[in-house]
C-alpha cells in the first residue's frame, strides 16, 4: 500500500504541484501590468504616516502604486482605479501621483536582462512541465508512450527543468535585491524629511511570496527528475 501511495504521488500529485507553481510564477510575473492590477504587485508604494509620525496607528488616505517587472499601476487616492501603463521588458514608471518631495527617483525598473530571462525561464517551464506531464502518464499513452520512456528524453526533460528552475529564481533574486533596495532608499529619504515628508511606505509585496511558494513546489518535480536521472545513469 505504501509503494503505491509512493507511485500515485509521484506520478499524479507532482504534475499538479508543477502547474500550481508556474500560475503562481507567471501570475506573479505579469502582474499588475497585464493583471490583477489592484491585488498583487512586486512593490507596494502606500499612503502611510508610519515614516514621518512614528507609533501612530492612523490610516490616512492618499496616492498608490503598484510595481511588477512589465509595469506598474497608479491611484490618486482610494477612491480612484488603477490606471497601468503599457507592458514592457524595461518599463518606465509613472510617479505623477506622488507630491513633489517625493524620493520618486529611486524608484526605477529592474535592468531589462531580468524581465527577459524570467520570460525565457518561464517557457521552458512550459516545456518542462509538458514533457514531465507526459512522461508522468506515459502508461496511458499506449505504443506513443513509449517514446517518453527513452531514458535521453527523460534527461533532457530532467536538465530542462534544472535550466528553467535555476534560471528563474536567479532572476528573481535579482529583482527582489533590487526592489528591496528602491524600498528601503524610498523610506529612508522620507524618514530624513521628518514630519514634512510625504506620507508614503513602500515594501516589497505579495508577489514575491506567489514566487518563493511556487519555486518551492517546482523544486519538487525537479528533484524527482533529478532522481529518476540518478537511476538512469545507474543502469
Amino acid at each position: 500500500m505504501l509503494a503505491n501511495l509512493s507511485k500515485a504521488t509521484t506520478l499524479y500529485f507532482t504534475p499538479i504541484l508543477m502547474l500550481t507553481a508556474l500560475l503562481l510564477i507567471l501570475f506573479a510575473y505579469l502582474s499588475p501590468a497585464i493583471m490583477l492590477h489592484s491585488q498583487v504587485a512586486l512593490l507596494s508604494i502606500t499612503p502611510s504616516i508610519a515614516l514621518t509620525q512614528p507609533g501612530s496607528s492612523q490610516s490616512i488616505d492618499g496616492p498608490s502604486m503598484l510595481l511588477g517587472p512589465l509595469g506598474s499601476c497608479i491611484r490618486a487616492s482610494s477612491s480612484d482605479g488603477f490606471t497601468c501603463s503599457t507592458p514592457s521588458l524595461s518599463p518606465t514608471y509613472n510617479t505623477s501621483v506622488f507630491p513633489s518631495n517625493a524620493p520618486s527617483a529611486v524608484v526605477s525598473a529592474p535592468p531589462a536582462t531580468s524581465a527577459a530571462f524570467i520570460a525565457i525561464a518561464l517557457v521552458l517551464t512550459v516545456v518542462f512541465l509538458i514533457t514531465y506531464t507526459a512522461i508522468s502518464f506515459r502508461h496511458f499513452m499506449g505504443n506513443a508512450g513509449a517514446v517518453w520512456d527513452k531514458p535521453l528524453v527523460q534527461r533532457a526533460s530532467a536538465w530542462l527543468g534544472i535550466v528553467s528552475f535555476l534560471l528563474g529564481l536567479t532572476s528573481f533574486l535579482v529583482v527582489f535585491m533590487w526592489f528591496g533596495k528602491a524600498a528601503e532608499d524610498f523610506n529612508l529619504s522620507i524618514q530624513g524629511q521628518g514630519t514634512n515628508g510625504p506620507q508614503l511606505l513602500a515594501s516589497t509585496s505579495n508577489a514575491f511570496t506567489m514566487v518563493w511558494v511556487g519555486y518551492a513546489f517546482f523544486a519538487i518535480p525537479v528533484i524527482v527528475s533529478l532522481a529518476k536521472m540518478h537511476v538512469l545513469s545507474t543502469k
